[in-house]
């Protein structure tokens, strides 16, 4: 496929990230040209150092991977790393709130975001679909929209089971035209990968997403 590398936000969110690791993964995304690098907010202004003038993104997570602080407390999370220079922010939904049936607070939750930011980034909404039933993935998908994200994102990878392409498929007839959907969480072959854009997804956020590009590599040489 032709530019599959602009798919991937090349992501390494683990807790025992390390500075080297860090380093890898920016310079495998320069190496590459992925669209983006995604990390925690502590990396940010690194990443920014590392990637500058390469014209690869820099997206950070917000109220991850649970969604269960504050609107404050994501707000000032999301302030801090546009401030250190994110150009995205990947931002996890109150998901107990969502299941309680709480659409005000859910969708205030994440416009709280969206204001602090001003406009400076991309909002991707993680929705966690593994832990939500078909008409609450709906409801997060019209949620995300009215509250002005730009994205809603299948996961954080951190919950079980990740991107599943019906549920990306659904997320899509949903929002249309009107959002981007991000596929995320055990993307880890070029067959997966296929699958979630065929599902509809328009960016894919994977660890892997290397050996993705080698193994599309193999198989356009071995063609």
């Amino acid at each position: 496929m032709k530019n599959l590398e602009k798919y991937f936000d090349h992501t390494l969110l683990k807790p025992d990230a390390t500075m080297d690791q860090i380093r890898k993964i920016c310079m495998e995304a320069k190496k590459y040209s992925f669209y983006a690098v995604c990390i925690n907010s502590c990396h940010v202004p690194f990443v920014c150092r590392e990637l500058k003038g390469t014209g690869v993104k820099v997206a950070s997570v917000v109220g991850f991977p649970l969604g269960a602080c504050d609107s404050e407390t994501k707000a000032f999370e999301a302030e801090r790393a546009v401030y250190n220079g994110a150009d995205e922010i990947d931002m996890v939904i109150n998901i107990g709130a969502l299941k309680d049936g709480n659409e005000s607070l859910v969708e205030k939750d994440i416009q709280r975001v969206v204001e602090i930011c001003g406009g400076q980034a991309v909002i991707k909404v993680i929705i966690e679909t593994c832990l939500l039933t078909r008409e609450e993935i709906i409801k997060a998908c019209v949620l995300s929209e009215k509250a002005g994200a730009h994205f809603v994102k299948t996961s954080t990878g951190f919950s079980g089971e990740g991107a599943v392409a019906s549920d990306v498929k659904l997320m899509k007839e949903t929002v249309g035209n009107n959002l981007k959907v991000k596929a995320s969480g055990g993307i880890r072959n070029l067959k997966a990968a296929m699958q979630m854009i065929e599902a509809g997804a328009d960016r894919i956020g994977a660890s892997a997403s290397v050996a993705i590009m080698e193994e599309l590599k193999q198989t356009t040489e071995n063609k």
